[in-house]
């Protein structure tokens, strides 16, 4: 876990329920999130995670259940309390017109306590497009300014919702890097994405929801248990493509060189990634895509 985490929880939910009618788009959900803590929130479509994170941003009721989040019931929430929070949403509003610094400025002011805007913009790398209209970046450039405006009021609890959806694979790893600074300064984070990797490689845990339910919860190297992580040896030979699910990949591809004459064909190792013991932890679990909750997203 992050050096900066501590056992102390920023978040507190239990038990939590949210129903439309006969739909439950939540059902009996628990989980903390530690001080510090990178927590990336996975599931399918319409699996209720948009629904368990506005909860908990405190823009729509609950059901039943408890939350807590920097020790108040968000559902009694004042703007004091909203105003520890930053919220990147998955798409934004910024002004086009105006520039970097001034978007940055004017979310300023709504702060008594801000950081320093300068500070800011070159922390998300974009002190060199500060002067420049916002309507003329690129759309990474555009996100960069988006954590900017979500980190400018000092929040004890990010909020990043899908935060690199549509960049390119230079843009992402460019965008890990800011949200790695921010981790390594203690932020607490909440991650939503669908990308499995982004989530392997920024979050310190990951609970994965599916069909309202929580299914699995846990640090990312161990989640989904060790069967699920165990590597698949595969080869060819001349009765077809085999492979061998082995927790000693290597000694048992040394004995297979051993017996083969000469090197076995098409030979590999593969060790199960995250998205690997995702699918295989949702598969059973999927929402059919004409069964969306209210307020969910159609993204894996």
């Amino acid at each position: 876990m992050n050096q900066h985490a501590t056992s102390t929880p920023i978040v507190e939910v239990e038990n939590l329920g949210k129903r439309y009618g006969s739909l439950a788009a939540v059902d009996d959900v628990s989980f903390d999130i530690c001080r510090g803590e990178t927590f990336a929130l996975l599931g399918p479509n319409g699996a209720g995670k948009s629904t368990t994170i506005e909860i908990l941003e405190g823009y729509r009721d609950r059901t039943s259940g408890t939350v807590r989040v920097l020790g108040v019931d968000p559902q009694k929430a004042d703007l004091a309390w909203k105003a520890r929070l930053g919220i990147v949403l998955q798409s934004s509003a910024e002004a086009a017109h105006v520039t970097v610094r001034e978007q940055v400025e004017q979310f300023a002011a709504y702060y008594d306590r801000p950081r320093n805007v300068d500070e800011v913009i070159a922390a998300v790398g974009l002190t060199e497009k500060a002067k420049t209209r916002i309507g003329k970046l690129s759309g990474g450039q555009r996100r960069r300014v988006d954590v900017a405006l979500g980190v400018i009021g000092r929040p004890q609890l990010l909020f990043l919702d899908e935060p690199t959806t549509g960049f390119d694979p230079e843009a992402r790893r460019q965008f890990w890097q800011l949200i790695r600074s921010l981790k390594a300064d203690g932020t607490t984070i909440l991650l939503t994405t669908h990308y499995l990797d982004e989530a392997a490689q920024l979050a310190d845990r990951v609970a994965v929801i599916a069909a309202g339910r929580l299914v699995e919860i846990g640090p990312v190297d161990t989640i989904g248990g060790a069967d699920a992580r165990t590597p698949v040896v595969r080869w060819r030979d001349e009765s077809g493509l085999h492979e061998k699910r082995t927790s000693e990949p290597a000694a048992f591809a040394a004995r297979l060189h051993a017996a083969t004459d000469g090197e076995p064909r098409d030979l590999e190792i593969l060790r199960p990634t995250l998205e690997d013991i995702y699918l295989g932890l949702v598969g059973a679990s999927r929402v059919p895509s004409t069964a969306l909750i209210p307020g969910e997203t159609a993204h894996v």
